[in-house]
Order: C-alpha cells, then sequence, then structure tokens
C-alpha cells in the first residue's frame, strides 16, 4: 500500500472512530435526553476516540520516515556486488544514490547499472515490504486504539479533561519542536564555523579590513590564498542597512501617526491594506525597480551635481530596501501607537492641549518603547535582505561610507561564497558559515533587545 493510499485509509479510520465514539457515548448515556448523565459532552467522547486511533499509527509513521529509509539504505549497503564492497562515507554515498537512481528508473548507466541493478532489485523489494508492514501495523495499531476508546466509554469517563490535556501537550511538543529547531539550526551553523576559525584566526576574521575569498583549489595549484577580514562586509551591511531606515523609519512613523490619529475609519481601512501590499512584493521585484529605475534615476541627478555615481551603489539599494520595509515600520508603530489608552488622549485634550500636542507630549511618548521595538525588528529585516542588494550594489567588499559607491553585504556573500565548485571544507566555503554565525548572533541580539523594551512597554501601560 502507498504512503498517500494508507494516509487516506488512516484518515477515514479516524473519522469513523469519532462518529462510533459519539455514538457510544449518547448510548450509554441513555439516549440524547440523557446526556447530562455524561461528564462529558458526545463530541468529546469521539475525540477521543478518535485521538486513540490517529497517536498511534502516527507515531508509528513517524518512527518509519525517521528511520525506516536509513535501516533500507543499511541493508542495500552490505549487499553490494565485490567492487564497491567496503567503501565507506561519501563514496559509498554515491554509490547509494547511483543505486537510488536505477530503483526509479532515472540513473541508466550503462556498466554500473548491470553492476548495480541487483542492489537496485533489493531496494525495491524492501521498500516494498517495508509499506507492507507498515501499513498493516499502522492500520491494527489504529483500530486497536479506537476499539480500546470504544470500549471504555462510561458516562462517568473524564472525555473532555483527556482531549484537553492531549492538546494542551501537542503544543508543547510543537513549541518544543520551534525550540530545538532553533538551536539544531545553531548548532550545525557554529560546527562549520568553528572549523572555519580552526583555519582562519578570529580576529582576523573579525578586524579585517581586507575580505578577498578567493583560495586555490588544489594544493599543487597556484592561486590566491584569500583575505578574510569581514570589517568591509559589515560596514557596507551597516550602510545599506542605514540608509534603508532613514527612509522607512520616518515615512513608516508618520503613516502609523496618520492613521492612528488623524485617518476617518474608511480612510483607515483602504490606506493600511494599501501600504501593507508593499510587504507582499517579492523582492526580486523590488531589485528590478532599484536597477531598472532607481540607478538610471540617481546617476542622472549625480551627473547633474557633478558627483560620480556608481551603476550599481549602496544609495540606490537603500533607498529601494526603505520602502520594502516601510510597511514593517507603519503596522507595528501603528498596534503600538493604538494600544496607548484613550483615557491619557482624552485627559490631555481636556487640559487645552492640540491634537499635535498631545501626540507629541502625551501619545507618541506613551508609545515610544513599543516604537523602538518595533524599529529594531525592521532593522534584522533590513540586515537579512538579501536579492535587492545583490540587484542593486553590487559585490564589491569596499569599506567605504560613501553612499555612492558599490558595497556588497554579508548576506549576499553568503551566497556567493556557497555558489562553485570549491570544496565544502575549503576556507572560502567555510567562511560562509561564519559569516552566517555572526549575522544570526547579531539578529538575535537585535530581536532580544526589541523584545525586552516591547515587554517593558507592557508593564507599565496594561
Amino acid at each position: 500500500m502507498r504512503l498517500p493510499t494508507l494516509l487516506i485509509v488512516l484518515a477515514a479510520l479516524v473519522a469513523a472512530a469519532f462518529l462510533l465514539g459519539r455514538r457510544r457515548a449518547v448510548t450509554v448515556a441513555g439516549g440524547y435526553r440523557a446526556i447530562r448523565r455524561l461528564h462529558s459532552l458526545p463530541q468529546y467522547h469521539g475525540y477521543r476516540a478518535a485521538l486513540w486511533a490517529a497517536t498511534p499509527a502516527l507515531l508509528l509513521l513517524g518512527v518509519w520516515l525517521a528511520a525506516g529509509e536509513s535501516l533500507i539504505m543499511a541493508r542495500v549497503a552490505a549487499a553490494l556486488p565485490a567492487p564497491y564492497d567496503g567503501l565507506k562515507g561519501p563514496e559509498l554515498g554515491l554509490v547509494l544514490n547511483d543505486v537510488r537512481g536505477i530503483a526509479t528508473g532515472q540513473n541508466t548507466i550503462g556498466g554500473q547499472q548491470g553492476e548495480l541493478q541487483p542492489a537496485a532489485d533489493l531496494l525495491v523489494e524492501l521498500r516494498q515490504a517495508s509499506l507492507w508492514v507498515l501499513s498493516t501495523l499502522a492500520i491494527a495499531l489504529s483500530l486497536a486504539g479506537g476499539l480500546i476508546a470504544y470500549r471504555t466509554i462510561q458516562p462517568q469517563l473524564q472525555a473532555r479533561n483527556q482531549v484537553e490535556a492531549a492538546l494542551k501537550w501537542a503544543l508543547i511538543a510543537a513549541s518544543t519542536l520551534a525550540i530545538f529547531t532553533t538551536i539544531g539550526i545553531l548548532l550545525s551553523v557554529a560546527f562549520e564555523a568553528f572549523r572555519f576559525f580552526r583555519q582562519v584566526p578570529l580576529t582576523d576574521f573579525l578586524f579585517g579590513l581586507e575580505w578577498s575569498p578567493q583560495t586555490a583549489m588544489r594544493a599543487d595549484q597556484v592561486g590566491s590564498s584569500g583575505a578574510f577580514g569581514a570589517v568591509p562586509l559589515f560596514a557596507g551591511t551597516l550602510l545599506v542597512s542605514g540608509i534603508a531606515m532613514a527612509v522607512a523609519a520616518p515615512l513608516g512613523l508618520m503613516i502609523a501617526i496618520y492613521l492612528s490619529e488623524y485617518a476617518r475609519p474608511a480612510v483607515r481601512a483602504v490606506v493600511k491594506p494599501a501600504v501593507e501590499v508593499l510587504a507582499g512584493i517579492p523582492t526580486v521585484v523590488y531589485g528590478y525597480f532599484a536597477v531598472l529605475t532607481m540607478a538610471p534615476l540617481l546617476r542622472t541627478a549625480g551627473e547633474a551635481l557633478g558627483l560620480s555615481v556608481a551603476s550599481e551603489s549602496a544609495l540606490g539599494a537603500g533607498l529601494v530596501m526603505g520602502v520594502m520595509i516601510i510597511p514593517f515600520v507603519s503596522s507595528l508603530a501603528d498596534d503600538v501607537i493604538n494600544a496607548v489608552p484613550q483615557a491619557m488622549r482624552d485627559g490631555s485634550l481636556a487640559l487645552g492641549a492640540t491634537t499635535s500636542e498631545t501626540i507629541k507630549r502625551v501619545v507618541f511618548p506613551a508609545a515610544l518603547p513599543g516604537i523602538v521595538g518595533a524599529l529594531l525588528l525592521a532593522v534584522s529585516r533590513a540586515i537579512g535582505e538579501t536579492m535587492i542588494v545583490v540587484m542593486a550594489a553590487g559585490l564589491s567588499a569596499n569599506l567605504t561610507a560613501n553612499p555612492l559607491e558599490a558595497v556588497t553585504t554579508v548576506t549576499v556573500q553568503i551566497v556567493t561564497l556557497l555558489v562553485g565548485d570549491q570544496e565544502f571544507d575549503s576556507p572560502k566555503t567555510l567562511a560562509a558559515f561564519a559569516l552566517g554565525l555572526v549575522l544570526f548572533l547579531v539578529t538575535l541580539a537585535l530581536n532580544v533587545i526589541a523584545l525586552h523594551v516591547v515587554r517593558r512597554y507592557r508593564e507599565q501601560y496594561e
């Protein structure tokens, strides 16, 4: 039985368990007119039966998806013919990939296919056998779980409590999974970054002023040894992000103040969604706008003023990125301003202050911690942007504060370092993980600061 078919069968069994469980609850109560004898409503008994029918089978499916393929490939690896017997590590992985390709009909290499065909046949046989065993066990577990739940339904059974406890544990499991996913991502990046720092000193990376990651691909090849000073990259990131925030912060705050304090409800209902549409536009579209529209405008303006503007400049990328970030600032700031108690506005107006004075001296100071948090979150978004910088700011790691010159950012260099045929354990490739680790720590620090500020704001005005 194929996996989609198995899932459909399990869904049908779970639905049947729900219906039978609910009907059983009504029956043991003595009919619908006597369901008050039940501790929980009949649907909770149905939910409980459905959980009993679904949980064991889904756990089995999870274990099989996590470990089943590995066990099958280990059995196939043990049965490889003589030329491939004893292979380990990446070489064994390449051979097993060929076996998978032959088994699925995607790899038809002549001589190699003949040697690996028995292993491919074994793989197909094991997969089919495992699917049948899995299907049988999953259906049996589902039936057994549903039957146990069905037979244990009694009027005094606390089905609602059990269902709510199961949902609570499901929510805890989802939260734990998210936390462990974050930890796993951090550890995977940190492990590769530490391999890089074994080859390049940490001080050279953090304080070096030259970034040229080109290295020789082979030991006997004449080539550059590479320079991995990350200061130009972080300087370029700060320059582009600073320009973007110089655009997004004032415009976003003015939009938020207008929408929350001046706009009529009808205008607000139209303007706010229209502004938030900017957040849904793909970043590659912003990149095209920066290259085709903004860059020529900047060059023309620069020539009129006697300035030299590069075809790809930090200014063009920053301006367009600022437009992209405006909805982040305006939406978050609007929510924070609206959270200021109306009594504070009424008190200020009752003392004779105008609307403008109330905004400047009452509303804005009260909302300032939340606005700071919104701006820090927007900075995190600007630092992580890649596509616009690739298309509009260039790839040159220039250590400059001139926004009219081409620069590059950390995220762009991470992309370029991981593209190409360089060995994975070379300093050039591993440098991407070092940059990613530093960028992760920077954005994490900004988010922690933002959350701290917002929490302090909530404690003060709730």
